[in-house]
């Protein structure tokens, strides 16, 4: 168990840290390149679509073996794809840089991370059923988050203060060294030290992943699963995110310092390091529909609260802009990820043996794609109510629309599960 958890470690820390070359890209792109909010929040999301393709990865890592290994060297795939996008971004002559090939290097960048997340997804869900503690997926989990949130608030606390000291070029030549040095890493660590469970037989390649989307059909069958997935991506898709404008708002319309923004992240990562903490000690045993429900209200009422911020009501009574955006704003942005804890532990119980990472891929591609109508979703209400770059006057309108949607998927939470850390199994 150390070795495994010394890749996951590695593989979510580096997950984790990749905030802190994207905050040297919300500035490059605001400040070197001079994009509109709209412009910044459809290239981010659409930057995302190889995060849609992740069960086919999941497939392929399920089913195809390289040189007796069906983890680590997706992993190690992954990890050189995004060195090899970061350096071109950093290394590109400035007249050659354009908002297109950028979209085009980071899309290369996020397929690579979306390669390692469903490897390093599946790792932990294998490991986790390995053990004889029927919550040891759950431990692994929170561990795999534990790394990730100090990643990130380390990312975003060093990303806050090197868009004053440095160049964003340079955010993406060290970031892109470090995933040179966990790609030499990864090709160093054998599999069979991991002690991951092994297919029987070696059938070709077309017939295992022909097998493989069997078990994966069958898996998704399940209501337990389908139902949950289902609601998991309802709760993103309907919620329409205004992340750019109220990035615009805070650096245009309030001169908030990067730095600023930069410890809001780290605050929010804290908080998320805390919520990692208290579900693995106190929350596992609790009703996985009952916090995720919980998750949505509170989302829904800091949205609200956001309302009020614009508005100018917390600066009335005293509170300035900064306080209120380090720690209300990264709180919220926390909130967003909150959720996937308990559902990746949730799924991960729930899934057959045998297509962990198909499942697992899966789940998480379902959030990518509700994640990037999320994003479509806010840029389309900014429009309608006239919110720019320069216009904030209908913002607080589009936080209240953007909180109301946020509560309709409690509607209909019964769709997940309704147990605690030992679900009920369902033999086929």
């Amino acid at each position: 168990m150390d070795w495994v958890r010394c890749v996951v470690g590695v593989g979510f820390w580096m997950q984790g840290f990749r905030c802190f070359p994207w905050l040297g890209v919300n500035f490059f792109l605001k400040d070197g390149l001079g994009v509109a909010p709209s412009s910044l929040q459809i290239l981010q999301n659409s930057a995302n679509l190889p995060m849609v393709a992740k069960p086919l990865y999941g497939l392929l890592s399920d089913a195809v073996y390289i040189r007796g290994q069906h983890r680590l060297p997706y992993v190690a795939i992954g990890a050189l794809l995004q060195a090899v996008s970061w350096l071109a971004i950093a290394s590109l002559p400035g007249s050659s840089i354009s908002v297109g090939i950028l979209t085009l290097f980071l899309l290369l960048s996020n397929l690579g991370a979306s390669i390692v997340e469903v490897a390093n997804d599946a790792i932990v869900a294998e490991a986790g059923k390995q053990s004889s503690s029927p919550s040891a997926s759950g431990q692994l989990q929170s561990f795999a988050w534990i790394s990730a949130s100090i990643a990130g608030a380390l990312g975003n606390l060093f990303g806050g203060m090197a868009i004053n000291q440095f160049s964003p070029r340079t955010m993406f030549l060290l970031f892109a060294l470090l995933l040179v040095i966990q790609f030499v890493t990864t090709v160093a660590v054998p599999e069979s030290s991991l002690g991951l469970p092994k297919k029987a037989g070696q059938p070709s390649k077309s017939s295992s992943i022909s097998k493989q989307l069997s078990e994966l059909s069958v898996a998704l069958c399940k209501p337990e699963i389908f139902r949950s997935i289902v609601w998991f991506s309802a709760s993103y898709a309907l919620v329409p995110l205004l992340t750019s404008t109220m990035f615009f708002y805070q650096t245009q319309h309030l001169k908030l310092d990067s730095s600023v923004v930069g410890l809001s992240k780290v605050f929010g990562q804290a908080a998320l390091l805390a919520w990692s903490v208290a579900y693995d000690k106190y929350f596992q045993g609790t009703s996985a529909r009952k916090v995720l429900s919980a998750l949505q209200l509170s989302t829904a009422f800091l949205m609200m609260s956001d309302a009020l911020f614009v508005q100018g009501i917390y600066r009335k009574i005293g509170i300035s802009d900064s306080l209120y955006v380090v720690i209300f704003s990264g709180l919220l942005e926390a909130l967003f990820l909150f959720k996937v804890l308990p559902f990746s532990v949730l799924i991960s119980q729930l899934c057959p043996a045998g297509c962990e990472g198909s499942v697992m891929a899966f789940a998480m591609s379902a959030l990518a794609l509700a994640s990037i109508v999320s994003g479509y979703f806010g840029v389309a209400l900014a429009a309608f109510l006239g919110v720019s770059g320069t216009n904030f006057s209908g913002l607080s309108v589009a936080i209240l629309i953007e909180a109301a949607c946020t509560m309709l998927p409690l509607y209909w939470s019964s769709w997940i599960l309704d147990s605690g850390r030992r679900p009920r199994k369902k033999e086929e």
